[in-house]
């Protein structure tokens, strides 16, 4: 079970931070840059917890944890002015770079 948990979390943060780098390729605005390194960082921590989450549920668990907890993103610029729901979730952005 803690395996699927901390798989889970590896996807989330994988995919938010190539977001963040889809983004920042768009507009080279630096907030996503920074986002996109803090993300790269979180999921290599994420990705040591699940490895070793079998071995050692409780140290993996912690890993996975602290990594979505350095996940989380600072202010943001608006890039998003009449994107729909998809088109957020995506990326896309209605300014360019």
């Amino acid at each position: 079970m803690y395996f699927k948990i901390s798989l889970f979390a590896f996807i989330v943060v994988a995919f938010l931070t190539l977001r963040d780098i889809r983004i920042y390729r768009r507009t080279k605005l630096d907030s996503f840059r920074r986002g996109a390194l803090k993300g790269m960082g979180a999921m290599t921590i994420v990705l040591i917890g699940l490895m070793i989450v079998d071995s050692y549920a409780n140290f993996g668990m912690l890993l996975v944890f602290l990594g979505v907890f350095i996940n989380k993103k600072g202010p943001r610029e608006m890039v998003f002015e009449t994107a729909g729901t998809l088109d957020r979730f995506l990326g896309k952005t209605d300014l360019k770079g």
